[in-house]
Order: structure tokens, then C-alpha cells, then sequence
């Protein structure tokens, strides 16, 4: 990717957003040479590894990566036989330390899916767990070398304690009592490394001994007394004999680690690299980024795009697409509407896509795998200190066609601006054919008329762009594709007092041209408006379908478990009666073969006609099976085809139509046909009604009188005459209620059937159906 472009579209600020995020220095070199790349694989594997880092910062709260610095210089020390001081030993130390919490970590993690890349990086991290360990007891974080290092150094360390006690309890007879009046200050210090004390000038010799320095002033001399004299010479010796037993240590740790210095230098790369995935997932969840869609076609759908470094709570978002329906897109509309921001966008999120970092858009947002992306932009500050001017654009232009192919994408901010507007114009025109030829992708921006009417025109362009609120006279930054920019001027001029007459002159010297093409660009703008609107008014009302589904689930659902749960119950309830009637029976049985097997003689028929009545009280059906009024009974409750019956479950009534079996029943409520079983019906006694002074003729069942009346289709005279006859037979039938069904169409005899309904003395009350049973395109009705 050429480095141009990276500056033009500020990637190098993207990079410094990493920096707070990274805590190695080999994942800050990775961060300061990071580029996009043009080949796939790539761009998917650096993709992966982002999507690991932000699973696991979402999950886990991210990789735990210790602030690290490079061993680099110590390893290549190593390497040609050198040894280490304690700084460095720290340093590896702390490397090592830092690695084995990474495979902890990993050794640990426990996810419910799976990671894409990073498993693959884990396996190349090597622990060495025992020269962790010695680096551990024998280093602290600084480089000191540590008691445990080795007993000799333990040894010679408390030896120097015990003659620091000594010398320190020597030196107190000198800084109190009656010696402190020899001292300038009643202090111990240390010159040449040995305990002094600070003698008066004039008692210098007071002490005898050794003086090692005087004062600037000479009035005060730093003498070693005689009697700490030994004891200094005894520290002095157990210090040298500790420094030689250091350095025989960093020998020993150096010797140990030159085998691995391959592994320690493998274990800093993979490190640096977790690192850096690391910084990008914590980037990614700061600007709010998802995971992009490489398409295999080189089509570029952005959805909701944002540009990462203006303030995300001021950056308006966008729809941004190419290369599906069209390869070239003309933006056009006022200055400062945002044309720039929207080509610095596009061009933005497709090299941090590039470089397998997350983009600021909304989910399955797609980009394409560009070999090259060319950019043309200047914005006001550079054109005010004179570095972008007419000239320098071509030259820049000029480069990018004598390189670019079909696998580019080419941005152009205002193109062919800073010359004679028809000119410039017809150079801009000549400029994107060449590119269509070529097959590029582009997005360019300008203010010239003549590109609208090329947007049109030419095959793979589409016009777009920024709109603008005339009532408020701001830009709103949206982009419209497929929506030219219009001038707002006259509009503007309008809203800010300027004479209705001046206007009018305006627009009449316009060519009718300008004037069709301002004209049709209004009409796509209200046809946007219109459309957007009733999309707006869709999305509601599929998310209330959809809100109102998910209840009506729930309800089912709630239903199901209801009934489940009380045919568990009654099942356990029939198992705990039949266990008991069991044991009873088993009782009585036990105890009539006890009479048997005791050959008891005296056993009275009345015993054992109450034995035989025990065991007839377990089987009550046995008995009432030849009950006559029970039978009648239960005939009369028996479901056959053309019964009136009430669903329980439901609390309507409707007319058995269909015969499954004698558990099944196909019933038929209002409009709608239901099976069900017979458990949830129950049959319906018609009422009596008064004695009729005529008589009504019953020809068998293709006599009988549904409980539902359907006059869809019907003529208005003939609906009303076949309701007026129904009610009549409903009445004579004895229900309680019916259901008529006319359907919704214009309402003509929805409305008739009302008013007859109304008018009828045997109507008690009517009512449209449940939504279930056909909503206001029936009516339920209730007799008296």
C-alpha cells in the first residue's frame, strides 16, 4: 500500500490509538510497522487474531500481558558466551514469568466456542518452568540478587549484619555521652565506605584512628576511630567476598539460560504479538468497532460507518456502498455538508480493514481486498497554506492513473476544482470514463452541475449526496445514495429575507435545464422522504407483529406446560389409587387363603360374602356396567358428528365436523376448524324453548342448523334475506349463540348485518369475534 495514502487518511492516528493499549516493546514495534495489506489470507488471519482478543476481553477481560521490555541486547550476549548483570537477569526473568501466565491462562480457559488464531500462537510459547523458577529465588524485580541465591551468599550477608551491629554499637559511644561534645553533629556516615564519625577540628586526634575527609570549611574531620578499626577492616572483606559471590552467581544463571537464548527470543515475538492483538480488541471495544465481512466479490457494503477519530458522540453515520450495482459514485452538495469526511471514511475504515483491525460500523458490514487505494483530498487548511493548488492536484492525479487497475479504489475530493468551471468540468468527466475503462472503483466528490447529469448517464455510476436541511440551513452530513446534490441557494436567499422579487429574476435566468434538473432532484428528495417514511411505519409494525408472536409463544408454551403438568399430577394420583386398591385387594386375598391353609370349618357366609364385597368395592365401573340410567346417561354425553359443544380450553363453542377416532374431533369454532380431544369437549344441551304455534318439519340430520352463517360473497338483498332465515332456524335450534361471518371488504354488509341485528327483539347483545376467530370480519351473537 502506497505510504501516501496513509498519511492523506490520517492512518498513522489510528496506529497512535493503539499505543495507551500496548504494554511490550516488541507489540509496540509491531503497532509503529503496522500497513494494510492486499492479499486475503492475510487479511483474514490478522482478523482472526483481532476477533480472539476481543472474545477473550469480552469474556475474560482481556490477555494478561505484564509490562515487558526487549531482551534482545542481553540475548545476543548470551549468544557469544557474555554474562549478565542483574537488570538484565531481571528483565528475562520477568519475561518468562509473564509467559508461563499466558499459558496459565490458556491452560485454564475454559469458553463456550472456539477461538479462530490465537491457539496457534500459544503452541509456539515455551515455559521452561525450572530456570523460571531458579530466575525467581534468585533475582527480585530490580536486579538485586537475593539471600536465596546460594547459601555461601546467605552466609557471608549475615556475617555483614552482625559487624554493621557491631560497629554500629561502637560508634553509639562516640555520638552520646560525654565523646559527643567532640562531634560537630552526633551522627555516624560513611566515607571510602567505612563508618566515620564528624570530629571538631580541634579534636581530631581525640579518637585516634584514621581520617578519611574534611569539610569545605575545615572545621570538621571525618575519622574513623581506633577501636571500630578492625571491625571496618572485617566489614570491607565479608563486602568483597559478597560482590565476588554475586558475580559467581550472574555467572551461573547466564551459563544456564545460553542454551534457550532461541526460545527466549521466540517467547518475546509471540509475546509482543498477544500484545498487540491485545491493544487492537481493547481499540476495537473503545470506538465501538465490529468484525468486518471480507466479500469474495470486491463489494464494499458499510452499514452505519463512522469515522474513528471525530468525536463518537458528535459523528454522524452512514451507509456507505460499492462495487455491487455500481463502480463509481459522484457526490455532490454544499461545502462544508461532510462530502470530504464521507470519502475520508470509506477510504479510512478500508485500510484499517486491511491492516485486521476491527471498523467502526455496524455489524456485518462487508469491505473488499483492494491492491491499492489511491486518494485526492484537500481540505481547507492546506489549501490556505498553498500546498494544494490546481497544479499539484493534477500532479498527484496524474500518478495515481498511470498506476491504477481494477483491483483499486480511487477517491477524489472535489475533482477538477480550482479552474474554469466548464473545463474543469469536462477534465473531471474525461477522468472518471478513463477510470471506468480501466474498471477502478471511485468515489469522487465536486460541485459541478455537468456530473449529476454523468451520474445518470453512465453505466456503474450513481449520483449521491449530502443532505441538507433548508429549514434549519445546516448540513445534516447524511449521505443519499442515488439522490444528486441540489442548490439550496435560492431557498436559502428566501429564508434569510432576500426580496421574493430579486429570487424570482434568479431562477428566471436559470437555463431550463437547470431548472428540469433542480426539479426532478426535489421530486427524488420527497419520493426519499415518502419512502423512508413508510419504511419507518413497516419496521413498527413488524416489530409489534413480531413483539405480539413472541407473547402469544409464550402464552402456548405456558399453556402446554400448564396441561402437562396436570396430566402428571392426575397420572400420579391414578397410580397412588390403583396402588392402594392393589394392596387391599392383596389383603383380602391373604386372608381368605389364610382361612383355607388353616382348614378353618367355622368360617360363616356372611365373612365371606363381606370378603367378595372388598374386592367388588376396588372395581366400582365393574358394577355400574349394567346400571341402566347410567348408561343412558353416558350415551347421551357420548361426541358425535354435528354436536354443539363447548371448548373448554378455549371457553367457545363450535360444531363437531369430523370424527377421528373416539379421542380426536375435528370442531369447527367460528371460521377457523380445530382438532382436538375429546377430553377438552363438552356437549351442549339445547335449551327448551317455548311451545311454537307452527310447526317445524325435522328431515333427518341434513336438517340440523350450523352455529356459524358465512355471507362473504353475497349480494347485499341476499345476504340480509339468508341472515333474517338463519336467525329464525338459530332461534328454533335453542342456542345460546351464534356466529356470523361477512367478512371486512367495504363494510356494506358488515353494516347491514349490525342494523338488522339491532333491530331484532330476540338479539340480546352481538359483538365481533376474537382475533383468533376472524377479528371484526365476524360477529358473534347472543339471543335472549
Amino acid at each position: 500500500m502506497n505510504t501516501k495514502v496513509l498519511t492523506t487518511l490520517e492512518f498513522n492516528k489510528i496506529k497512535q490509538k493503539l499505543q495507551p493499549y500496548l504494554r511490550t516493546g516488541m507489540g509496540q514495534e509491531l503497532a509503529q510497522a503496522l500497513v494494510p495489506v492486499a492479499k486475503r489470507d492475510q487479511v483474514q488471519q490478522r482478523l482472526d487474531e483481532t476477533k480472539d482478543g476481543a472474545d477473550l476481553l469480552r469474556v475474560k477481560g482481556g490477555l494478561p500481558i505484564a509490562q515487558l521490555q526487549s531482551v534482545a541486547p542481553s540475548l545476543k550476549r548470551l549468544d557469544i558466551g557474555g554474562n549478565l548483570n542483574g537488570p538484565e537477569l531481571a528483565a528475562i526473568s520477568r519475561n518468562l514469568q509473564a509467559t508461563s501466565s499466558v499459558l496459565r491462562f490458556f491452560r485454564d480457559l475454559d469458553l463456550p466456542f472456539q477461538l479462530r488464531a490465537l491457539p496457534h500462537l500459544i503452541e509456539q510459547l515455551v515455559g521452561l518452568p525450572e530456570q523460571t523458577q531458579m530466575l525467581r529465588r534468585s533475582i527480585d524485580s530490580d536486579g538485586a540478587v537475593l539471600d536465596e541465591a546460594s547459601t555461601k551468599l546467605a552466609a557471608i550477608r549475615k556475617t555483614i549484619h552482625s559487624t554493621e551491629t557491631q560497629i554500629r554499637s561502637k560508634m553509639d559511644e562516640y555520638t552520646h555521652g560525654s565523646n559527643a561534645k567532640y562531634l560537630t553533629e552526633p551522627i555516624v556516615t560513611i566515607r571510602d565506605e567505612r563508618y566515620v564519625v564528624p570530629v571538631r577540628s580541634e579534636y581530631k586526634h581525640q579518637f585516634g584512628g584514621i581520617i578519611h575527609d574534611q569539610s569545605a570549611s575545615g572545621q570538621t574531620f571525618y575519622v574513623e576511630p581506633q577501636s571500630v578499626l578492625n571491625l571496618n577492616n572485617k566489614l570491607r572483606q565479608d563486602q568483597l567476598a559478597e560482590k565476588q559471590e554475586i558475580e559467581r552467581i550472574f555467572a551461573e544463571l547466564s551459563v544456564m539460560l545460553a542454551p534457550y537464548t532461541n526460545e527466549l527470543r521466540h517467547n518475546q515475538t509471540v509475546m509482543g504479538q498477544l500484545d498487540f492483538i491485545n491493544a487492537k480488541a481493547h481499540y476495537a471495544a473503545e470506538i465501538k468497532a465490529t468484525e468486518p465481512i471480507i466479500n469474495a466479490n470486491n463489494e464494499v457494503a458499510l452499514r452505519q460507518a463512522r469515522h474513528p477519530l471525530i468525536d463518537q458522540k458528535k459523528v454522524v453515520s452512514n451507509d456507505i456502498a460499492i462495487g455491487k450495482d455500481y463502480q463509481a459514485i459522484v457526490v455532490t452538495g454544499p461545502n462544508t455538508g461532510g462530502k470530504t469526511i464521507t470519502l475520508k471514511t470509506l477510504g479510512l475504515i478500508q485500510l484499517m480493514a486491511q491492516a485486521g483491525l476491527f471498523i467502526p460500523a455496524a455489524e456485518e458490514s462487508q469491505i473488499g481486498i483492494f491492491r491499492e487505494v489511491f486518494a485526492d483530498i484537500g481540505d481547507e487548511q492546506s489549501i490556505e497554506q498553498n500546498l494544494s493548488t490546481f497544479s499539484a492536484h493534477m500532479d498527484n492525479i496524474i500518478q495515481i492513473l498511470d498506476q491504477v487497475n481494477d483491483q483499486d479504489l480511487v477517491l477524489f475530493d472535489e475533482l477538477g476544482a480550482g479552474t474554469d468551471p466548464q473545463e474543469g468540468a469536462s477534465l473531471a468527466i474525461a477522468i472518471l470514463d478513463y477510470l471506468g475503462g480501466v474498471g477502478a472503483y471511485v468515489v469522487a466528490s465536486t460541485h459541478y452541475p455537468e456530473l449529476k447529469l454523468y451520474g445518470y448517464e453512465r453505466p456503474g455510476t450513481i449520483n449521491a449526496s449530502m443532505e441538507f436541511d433548508v429549514e434549519s440551513l445546516q448540513p445534516t452530513y447524511r449521505l443519499l445514495i442515488g439522490v444528486p446534490g441540489r442548490s439550496n441557494a435560492f431557498d436559502i436567499s428566501k429564508r434569510l429575507g432576500m426580496p421574493e422579487a430579486i429570487v424570482a429574476a434568479a431562477q428566471a435566468l436559470m437555463n431550463d435545464a437547470s431548472q428540469d434538473l433542480n426539479n426532478m432532484i426535489n421530486d427524488l428528495e420527497q419520493q426519499r422522504k415518502q419512502t423512508e417514511a413508510a419504511g419507518i411505519e413497516l419496521q413498527q409494525q413488524l416489530a409489534d407483529a413480531t413483539e405480539l408472536h413472541q407473547e402469544l409463544s409464550h402464552a402456548w408454551a405456558d399453556f402446554n406446560a400448564q396441561r402437562d403438568q396436570l396430566m402428571s399430577k392426575a397420572e400420579d394420583k391414578a397410580d397412588e389409587l390403583v396402588n392402594d386398591a392393589q394392596k387391599q385387594a392383596d389383603e383380602v386375598i391373604d386372608e381368605l387363603r389364610q382361612m383355607r391353609l388353616t382348614g378353618r370349618t367355622d368360617v360363616k357366609e356372611n365373612q365371606l360374602i363381606d370378603a367378595k364385597g372388598k374386592l367388588n368395592k376396588l372395581h366400582p365401573e365393574r358394577q355400574l356396567a349394567h346400571n341402566r340410567v347410567l348408561q343412558r346417561a353416558k350415551k347421551k354425553q357420548e361426541l358425535s358428528v354435528g354436536d354443539d359443544v363447548k371448548v373448554l380450553s378455549y371457553g367457545q363453542t363450535g360444531v363437531i365436523t369430523q370424527r377421528f377416532n373416539d379421542k380426536q374431533f375435528e370442531v369447527q369454532v367460528g371460521i377457523i376448524k380445530m382438532k382436538l380431544p375429546a377430553r377438552d369437549l363438552e356437549k351442549i344441551k339445547p335449551e327448551k324453548t317455548a311451545p311454537q304455534r307452527h310447526i317445524v318439519t325435522v328431515r333427518g340430520s341434513n336438517s340440523h342448523v350450523a352455529t356459524q352463517l358465512d355471507l362473504r360473497g353475497q349480494r347485499y338483498e341476499e345476504a340480509l334475506a339468508n341472515l333474517d332465515q338463519y336467525i329464525d332456524s338459530a332461534l328454533l335450534a335453542g342456542y345460546e349463540t351464534v356466529t356470523i361471518v361477512h367478512g371486512k371488504g367495504t363494510g356494506a354488509i358488515r353494516q347491514g348485518v349490525q342494523d338488522y341485528l339491532k333491530r331484532n327483539r330476540r338479539v340480546k347483545k352481538y359483538e365481533y369475534a376474537p382475533a383468533s376467530a376472524g377479528g371484526n370480519g365476524a360477529t358473534l351473537v347472543y339471543f335472549k
